[in-house]
C-alpha cells in the first residue's frame, strides 16, 4: 500500500494548514496550494517534512482555470494519485442588498463565484478523471477517493449577510450533491460545514470569544474539530453526498444577522 495522498487548496494558513499538519501528523502526503502566501506555504511545508511525510507547495489563482489545472497536475506528479482534495480556501468578504455601502455588485458576484465555486468542481472533475485513469492501476486498494468541500453552517441559518459568499456556498452545497451522484461509485464527496472557528474581518478577540459561545453547546468548532472532522470524512468509506455540521449546534438556532454583527449590537 502507498502512502494516500491530499491537496488541499488555501493550506499554507489558518484552518487550512491545521487540517494539512492534522493528515501530515496521521501518515498522509500533503500538497499546500496557496494563492499569495508563499512564505507561509513554505514554513507549512517544512513542518510536514519534519514529520516524515512527502509534501509540496503549489501555488495558482483560483479564478484562473489554467492555474487550477496546472497546480493540480503538480501536486499529482509529485505525490501520484490523489485519494482526497479538501476546498478549503474561500473568498469572504462582506456585501449585503440592502446596504448603501457595501451592496452586491456583479463583479463580486463573480469573484465569489470562481473562488467559492467555480475552483472546487474544477479540481473535483480532475481528482475524478485522475481516478478513472488509475483504476486498474490500484485496483487492489480498497479505497474510495473523497473530495471534501468545506461550506458554512450559515448555509442551514440564512440571513441577509454575506449575500454574495453565502449564494457561493449555498451552490457548492447542491454541486456536492450532484457530484456525488455523478461520481460514484468511484468517488465519494462530501460536505463539511464548520461554525466560528476562527477570528475574521475586523472582529477582536473579546468579541470573537462571544460569537464562539454563541451555540447550544456553548462552544463552536476549533481548527482542531474540523481538522480531525476533514480526516474522519477522508477515511469513511460509507459516506458521500451529505454535509457534516462541526459547529457546536450553531446551525439550530436562527438570526436575522450574522454572528459577528450580533455581538455588537
Amino acid at each position: 500500500m502507498r502512502n494516500h495522498s491530499v491537496l488541499i487548496t488555501g493550506a499554507a494558513k489558518r484552518l487550512g494548514r491545521e487540517i494539512a499538519l492534522y493528515f501530515a501528523r496521521s501518515g498522509w502526503n500533503v500538497a499546500i496550494h496557496y494563492g499569495a502566501s508563499a512564505d507561509e506555504a513554505k514554513k507549512t511545508c517544512s513542518e510536514i517534512e519534519a514529520l516524515g511525510v512527502k509534501t509540496i507547495a503549489v501555488q495558482g489563482k483560483l479564478e484562473s482555470e489554467s492555474d487550477i489545472k496546472r497546480f493540480y497536475l503538480e501536486a499529482e506528479e509529485a505525490l501520484g494519485p490523489l485519494d482526497c482534495l479538501i476546498n478549503s480556501a474561500s473568498r469572504f468578504v462582506y456585501d449585503r442588498a440592502s446596504s448603501l455601502e457595501q451592496s452586491m455588485t456583479q463583479e463580486g458576484l463573480i469573484r465569489n463565484m470562481q473562488v467559492n465555486l467555480a475552483a472546487p468542481i474544477l479540481l473535483s472533475q480532475m481528482l475524478y478523471q485522475q481516478t478513472i485513469q488509475n483504476k486498474k492501476k490500484y485496483l487492489d486498494e480498497p479505497f474510495l477517493p473523497a473530495i471534501i468541500q468545506l461550506l458554512d453552517q450559515k448555509l442551514m441559518n440564512l440571513n441577509p449577510d454575506y449575500l454574495s459568499y453565502t449564494l457561493s456556498k449555498s451552490a457548492l452545497q447542491t454541486a456536492t450533491t450532484m457530484l456525488a451522484m455523478d461520481f460514484a461509485p468511484d468517488v465519494r464527496v462530501i460536505g463539511l460545514a464548520p461554525g466560528i472557528t476562527l477570528p475574521s474581518g475586523d472582529q477582536t478577540k473579546e468579541e470573537f470569544a462571544k460569537s464562539h459561545q454563541m451555540t447550544p453547546l456553548n462552544k463552536s468548532s476549533t481548527s482542531a474539530d474540523i481538522a480531525a472532522a476533514a480526516f474522519y470524512l477522508a477515511n469513511a468509506q460509507a459516506i458521500t453526498g451529505t454535509t457534516l455540521y462541526v459547529d457546536g449546534g450553531q446551525h439550530l438556532i436562527s438570526s436575522n444577522r450574522d454572528v459577528m454583527f450580533k455581538i455588537r449590537n
